[in-house]
Order: structure tokens, then sequence, then C-alpha cells
């Protein structure tokens, strides 16, 4: 079997290419789920060398020293303007990973302190053609900053961000959600921001949204309802009109890390060794049921 060294802190899922990306210790992982059975095509690592097939994976057992020259992955997001880019978030920079090559093609690198903790893309919502093909792209820190960089299809080389959002948390940034020109960070201080990406400045600081650490957020498709989720188990709802929080729930016995959706279901992935699934009952009654856990 192809084991990563060590915990996987990210996944994602091209339906374009068929391609899965699994992010742990200083790889990510690249799956090919066209073929049968599914295997390990390439192994990407933190510092810029692709390499084929399972390429991580040295022992049997878990991995916890780092090869010289490699750093932690934290995060990866894949590019909403082209299927063919991935961005992985290793130590304070993200790198540019070109899929189709397998080959690092830049950096984002603008002056984050500590390392990068999470990422979030979205096409910038303007009409002008002067923005046509370009995307944000939003990293959060644990140097409590949130920093926002401007991409080009096709771009290369070091990319420095486009402007930071001040004012900064209080702790380090653990979680992020874009939705059009809405974004909006959780953090350690129990804090959840709320920014405009068009104006580039904060529109609301929602202070003790948890009573513990933010570690995982997600709009539900239409935009309307937030769901933020902490290291306590709880996850909180909120409306996106007016940012009152509508809802909140023991979804788990230990931190939710990590909250992801479909077209019927919210999935929320925990500490507590589960998988909850739940399920929304009504557009009246938008507390969500629980419907599976695995």
């Amino acid at each position: 079997m192809d084991r990563h060294p060590n915990n996987v802190v990210a996944v994602k899922y091209s339906a374009e290419t068929g391609l899965v990306f699994t992010a742990s210790s200083a790889y990510v992982k690249v799956w090919d789920l066209r073929q049968s059975p599914s295997r390990c095509i390439k192994t990407l690592s933190s510092s810029g060398w692709p390499a084929s097939g399972n390429q991580a994976n040295t022992t049997s057992t878990r991995s916890l020293q780092l090869p010289q020259g490699e750093t932690l992955i934290n995060d990866i997001a894949l590019s909403n303007q082209n299927s063919a880019v991935l961005y992985a978030a290793a130590g304070n920079q993200v790198r540019i990973w070109d899929i189709r090559k397998f080959n690092s093609t830049g950096k984002l690198s603008g002056g984050h302190q500590a390392a990068v903790m999470c990422l979030a893309v979205g096409a910038i919502p303007k009409s002008s053609t002067e923005h046509s093909g370009i995307e944000y792209v939003v990293t959060g820190s644990k140097d409590h900053y949130v920093k926002v960089f401007e991409v080009r299809n096709g771009a290369t080389g070091v990319l420095s961000p486009r402007f930071n959002l001040d004012p900064p948390h209080y702790d380090g940034v653990q979680c992020l959600s874009l939705h059009g020109s809405t974004l909006v960070s959780g953090s350690r201080d129990a804090c959840i921001k709320v920014w405009d990406m068009e104006h580039g400045e904060q529109s609301l600081s929602l202070s003790n949204a948890h009573r513990d650490w933010i570690c995982g957020l997600a709009h539900l498709p239409h935009g309307r309802i937030m769901i933020s989720g902490c290291r306590g188990g709880m996850l909180h709802l909120w409306s996106t009109e007016t940012w009152e929080a509508i809802g909140e729930m023991r979804a788990h016995s230990s931190s939710v890390n990590a909250i992801a959706f479909n077209s019927t279901n919210i999935f929320t992935a925990s500490n507590d060794n589960t998988v909850n699934i739940w399920r929304m009952r009504s557009s009246v009654d938008i507390s969500p049921d629980p419907s599976e856990q695995y």
C-alpha cells in the first residue's frame, strides 16, 4: 500500500483530470483514479522536486523527521481558473505546481513571518477584462496575518501579495472560506473576521465566536449560510446576511478539523477519528440533521 510518511492534512480532488492530491509531511501525493486499481503516480516535494510514483515513504513506520531541505506542507488548493495548477503551502510560502508536467513553476512569497496554515482560492468578481484570467489566492498564517495574491493564469516566478488584510487576528489563522467577494477567516483567537475583498478591508469581526480555536469554515453552496467548527468539537451556523448565529451543536468529541459539502450533505472531520455526515433538514429549519458516521 502507498502509505504516507505521517498524518494526512489535506485532500483535494480535480474532476477535470480525475486526480486526487493528498498532503502529508513535506509531500503531496498525486493519485490517478482513472487507473484500476488507483495508484500514486507522482510525489511532489515541498522543495519543488517531483518524483515518479510513491517516493515519500522510506519506511513502514511513521516518519517524524523531515529530510534536509524539506518543509512541512500545511495545506493545498486547486486553481479555479486553470485545472492544471496546484498551490501547496510549505513554510511561509506557497509553491505553484503545473500538474500537467508536474513541474514547480513559481512561488507566492511576501513577508509571512511564520508558517502558512491555510489557503483559499477564488475568482475575482469583477467584470472588467483587466481581471480576466486572474484569481485570488489567500494565505492565512501563524503570524496572525491574512495576505491576498492576485495570480494570472500561466504566472511563473516569485509573486508578491497584492495586499494585506488589516487589522490582523490576535493569534494564528487556522482556516479560510471565500465566497464571491466575501472572505471569512477563523483563528486560534476564537474570532471570525469577515473581509470585503473588493475593497481589501474588514467588514466585521465576531469576537468569541467559539470558546476555542476555530479550525474549520465553509460557506454552503448558496452562500447564505456559513458553518464554523472549533477545537472543542462544536459547530456554529451563521447567516451571511446578518452575521448572527442561527444554530449550534456539538458535532464531535474532539477538534473539528475540516468541513466540506456537496449538494445534499455536510461532512465534518475530527480528531475523534470520525467523519460525520449531516443533512440540511429544510430551507426553513436550517439546523443540520445527523445522517451517518464513519
